[in-house]
């Protein structure tokens, strides 16, 4: 029977040090996304302001699989716009642009996104999918 192999804490998703990293992303993409407080809680499935003041620290901690789920589909987002639209300005104020295609339906990336589910948050990363081709 062979013997497990150590996880390499870099590459584990549990660990303190991938809360950490995850939770750097995020603050720097709400930044560029200009983001309020109440878009950031809901982003992260309605956390309550203490723990959001908390992350903001960076801590390494271990964050919630719901949470790193979210921040992952907003990576895969970040980098989908980056793909369409390179260094330009429009790579961050897209999200924030009425877009009549569905999901959408008329309301902008983030005001879908800001249903709060993670489902939300995967139409918008399947339809920049698709539009990526």
């Amino acid at each position: 029977m062979p013997l497990a192999q150590p996880r390499d804490a870099a590459l584990d998703l549990d660990s303190p040090k991938a809360g950490q990293v995850a939770l750097k992303f995020f603050f720097n993409l709400m930044e560029k996304w200009q983001c309020s407080v109440e878009e950031q809680t809901t982003l992260l499935g309605s956390i309550g302001r203490s723990t959001l003041y908390k992350y903001r620290q960076l801590p390494e901690v271990r964050l919630p699989r719901d949470t790193l789920e979210r921040v992952s589909y907003l990576m895969g987002i970040h980098k989908s716009l980056r793909i369409l639209f390179g260094d330009n300005p429009s790579s961050y104020t897209w999200v924030r642009k009425a877009n009549s295609e569905a999901p959408f339906n008329g309301h902008s990336a983030l005001q879908h996104m800001l249903a709060g589910g993670v489902v939300d948050l995967a139409d918008v990363r399947r339809y920049l999918d698709g539009v990526r081709g």
